[in-house]
């Protein structure tokens, strides 16, 4: 049995583990409530305010290593290493060659300190890496570059090469998962830079001499630059799941109810109800109630007015966009009579399921998604019906009718059957959905 709208209440995955008090009010606010204040909202269309959580990307951060980021980030070392290794046989092959190898010996052990320090900095001291620890590796690694190229500098005709500068590029690989992809690829520019130049100025008899440099180039590019994108593609893959889990988690909900936002402003509200009226009660508060504190009630007692009365017309489909960091911002709902949330629990289930599969899979924000639900169509007098008809009609722009899913059509048909037609550039499909009349429950 579906309990009533107001006994609901799902805790959230993102939220945070430490909140700010109001600046308003010194009322404590529970740890895994929201807190009341008027940035945790913006403006809607109709006047009223929805908050954006960013639910998946603030789980994704909560626990990184239980979903896999610490495994992403011991293969990146891995890989990194191997190329390292490689680097250093190189110079363990030119060293006969150099006048004087103090300078790149010096770098490669000054690179050794600052791997180690880049790695207990991290494990030790944060799971991200603190920017004390971040500047100083930037700092150890630009010593390196400058000792490593000060050491090779005119001695391309005898097969000397930088080996320890190019490393550096293999060290910033192994800070992709700790570290913000912004300053990464500028300190990998940054690394570019420094070693295009200095392969262009070297003077040298031969042009093909400029090969190995190429070479050596590339490993300390290309290597930390793939490794950004495949920890962009990982990350953007789990908060595109973790997303789709929290969204689910609607499609049980009743016809009308709150939304996990909703249930955790209710909470931070009712425990600063709870601990004002304890002050009162206890005497910590003394009567009459200061100016401050009397505004404190005021602003409590229409803030839970609010809260019963608002919200009570929207379904689950509204929660489960609205609350969606990645529907959100591509997909529109139109259901003034609130037929979405008459779908049986397999039906919701489907056409969640059509709505992500039309947006994942092509690019956004070029891909938009409206729906648009009722009117109910009108039943025969006299005849007793035991379900409600009603047309759904879904638009997708920005998608090839040839390039959806076989699975999205599967789910669609779940809904209602269909047809389905291709006009001005937008994939239009036209629903009739069959419910159980509410009447009969």
């Amino acid at each position: 049995m579906n309990k009533p709208a107001d006994e609901i209440s799902r805790p959230s995955l993102a939220a945070s583990p430490v909140m700010r008090k109001p600046k308003s009010t010194p009322i404590p606010i529970h740890p895994l409530a929201t807190p009341v204040t008027e940035q945790a909202f913006q403006p809607r269309a109709d006047g009223r305010r929805v908050r954006h959580p960013g639910h998946a990307a603030r789980a994704a951060r909560l626990d990184q290593n239980g979903l896999g980021g610490r495994h992403l980030g011991i293969g990146m070392a891995f890989s990194g290493g191997f190329i390292a290794l490689f680097l250093l046989w190189r110079f363990a092959v030119q060293w006969s060659s150099y006048p004087n190898p103090l300078p790149s010996l010096c770098a490669w052990s000054i690179l050794s300190i600052v791997a180690v320090l880049a790695h207990f900095g991290t494990r030790i001291v944060a799971p991200r890496m603190p920017n004390s620890v971040f500047i100083a590796v930037l700092l150890g690694g630009a010593v390196v570059v400058g000792l490593d190229l000060l050491g090779t500098t005119g001695l391309r005709d005898e097969g000397v090469y930088p080996t320890a500068a190019a490393a550096v590029g293999v060290l910033l690989t192994t800070l992709i998962t700790v570290r913000s992809e912004r300053t990464l690829l500028l300190a990998i520019g940054v690394l570019g830079a420094v070693l295009f130049v200095s392969a262009i100025i070297q003077p040298r008899s031969d042009a093909l001499t400029l090969a190995p440099d190429i070479l050596l180039l590339s490993l300390a590019l290309l290597t930390p630059m793939v490794g950004v994108e495949l920890v962009r593609a990982f990350r953007r893959m789990v908060q595109l799941e973790l997303d789709l889990v929290l969204v689910q988690s609607t499609v049980s909900q009743p016809r009308f109810a709150m939304g996990m936002l909703a249930s955790e402003r209710l909470a931070a509200l009712d425990l600063a109800a709870e601990t004002l009226l304890d002050d009162v009660a206890q005497g910590r508060s003394p009567l009459p109630l200061t100016a401050a504190t009397a505004g404190t009630a005021a602003s409590l007692a229409t803030a839970l007015r609010l809260h019963l009365i608002e919200g009570r017309t929207e379904t689950w489909l509204y929660h489960a966009v609205t609350e969606s960091e990645f529907l959100g911002p591509s997909v529109t709902v139109d259901d003034p009579n609130g037929l979405a949330g008459l779908l049986s629990p397999t039906q919701r289930d489907a056409l969640l399921l059509a709505i992500w599969l039309l947006i994942s899979d092509h690019a956004r924000p070029a891909t938009t998604v409206s729906l648009v639900f009722g009117p109910i169509s009108p039943s025969i007098s006299g005849i007793a019906h035991h379900n409600v008809r009603f047309p759904i009609k879904l638009v997708a722009t920005g998608v090839p009718r040839q390039k959806v899913d076989p699975e999205t059509w599967h789910a669609i048909r779940v809904v209602g059957t269909h047809l389905d037609s291709f006009r001005d550039g937008s994939l239009q499909v036209d629903i009739e959905c069959s419910v159980d009349n509410p009447a009969d429950a």
